[in-house]
């Protein structure tokens, strides 16, 4: 680390190789097929002279493009798709058109379209005079901040590390090398941040738990002096909210990748490389074991603990503990067989309201009948 050194900022600005086309696909240079095959360790069923001259989405393609099916549901779009080839899973033995056979083909076209359409990233450098840096700040090499970006009294920024405009970094925090901090940010005092972190806008790390003693109606703040960690490889979304703990701190394991508008509490500990997903909400002092997925709108109580590799259904709410290896849905939160058995037993009802119904009548007429009062019974 070296002390801070003011220069003026570069304007951001973004180049492509080659750029979106007009329908919103990316143009490459021409590739034949079995050349792309070579690149993501596929194989070609059909003709793998095939010129390809882009990629895109299965929807949005067009002739000379490639494009790629990862769901077995939307296999019958392989009829409709104008891509000139396709890339599937091994589980497919022929198409209307040449394919290229991935073990993962999600993965396959993520790969392809960065070696083949890579961008440019052309981040601002240089401190801005319009920056405002407290005392003892320690920057790396080459690291930069944009204007209007508050960094306050003794907070360490790594190499290479870029704050855009309108951010605030509190005082004592810490954050690693080849770090990107998007525009109005803002990272509370004493937060720990990890290398090649990526935090996008609007998020507020290191924020007031949510703790309050109510004493005859009154709701009295109790003091969250703990922090937050965030440790290497984490991405945060937009308008993400991370509590500092009570005592202790409030964790974001290696490798997580959070969505967009996700609440997570004081004292949460997270494990490596989960996936939450927009609108989720965990609760204080909960833990997540490595590789947790919650799907978007699930919500998490406090004081329990998820087992590694449980996956979570969307809009499940979790009421209790979960063991490893267990994927759950509903709410509450039931394994994942048992819940889709209910959700179909739900959708039923109205028939089987009507048979009851219908069911109640016969036995009244019957008791007519019979002479028997219904009334009576």
């Amino acid at each position: 680390m070296r002390s801070s050194v003011r220069k003026t900022a570069s304007p951001v600005s973004s180049q492509r190789k080659k750029g979106p086309a007009a329908n919103g696909c990316e143009e490459m240079t021409p590739r034949r097929l079995r050349e792309i095959a070579r690149l993501v360790g596929g194989e070609v069923v059909g003709d793998g002279d095939t010129l390809i001259t882009g990629i895109c989405g299965i929807k949005e393609a067009k002739r000379g493009d490639l494009t790629f099916v990862a769901n077995s549901k939307y296999l019958p779009l392989l009829e409709a798709t104008k891509a000139s080839a396709v890339i599937t899973s091994q589980e497919v033995d022929s198409a209307p058109k040449p394919i290229i056979r991935t073990e993962n083909p999600s993965l396959a076209f993520a790969k392809l379209a960065t070696l083949l359409t890579p961008v440019v990233d052309h981040h601002p450098t240089g401190i801005s005079p319009k920056a405002v840096l407290g005392k003892r700040v320690r920057l790396g090499r080459g690291v930069a901040i944009q204007p209007f970006a508050v960094v306050e009294d003794d907070v360490r920024i790594g190499d290479r590390t870029v704050i855009y405009a309108g951010c605030y970094i509190g005082r004592g925090t810490e954050i690693g090398s080849d770090c990107l901090i998007y525009p109005n940010v803002s990272v509370r005092e004493r937060v720990q941040i990890g290398h090649r972190v990526i935090i996008h806008s609007g998020t507020v790390i290191g924020s007031d738990g949510f703790g309050f003693a109510t004493v005859k109606g009154i709701h009295h703040k109790i003091p969250q002096i703990g922090t937050v960690v965030i440790e290497d490889d984490v991405e945060i979304g937009a308008n993400v909210t991370i509590d500092r703990a009570r005592f202790g701190k409030t964790v974001v394991g290696k490798g997580t990748k959070i969505d967009n508008l996700v609440q997570i509490a004081h004292n949460v500990e997270m494990g490596s490389d989960c996936i939450i997903v927009a609108q989720s909400g965990i609760s204080g002092s909960t833990t997540l074991g490595n590789h947790v997925v919650l799907a978007g709108q699930a919500g998490v109580v406090g004081h329990i603990t998820i087992g590694d590799h449980v996956m979570v259904g969307a809009q499940a709410g979790v009421s209790k503990s979960i063991p490893p290896e267990t994927s759950v849905w509903g709410s509450p939160a039931k394994p994942l067989a048992k819940a889709k058995r209910v959700n179909a037993a739900a959708q039923r009802l109205p028939e089987w309201v009507k048979t009851v119904e219908e069911m109640k009548r016969k036995v009244e007429a019957l008791e007519r009948r019979l002479g028997t009062d219904p009334s009576s019974r």
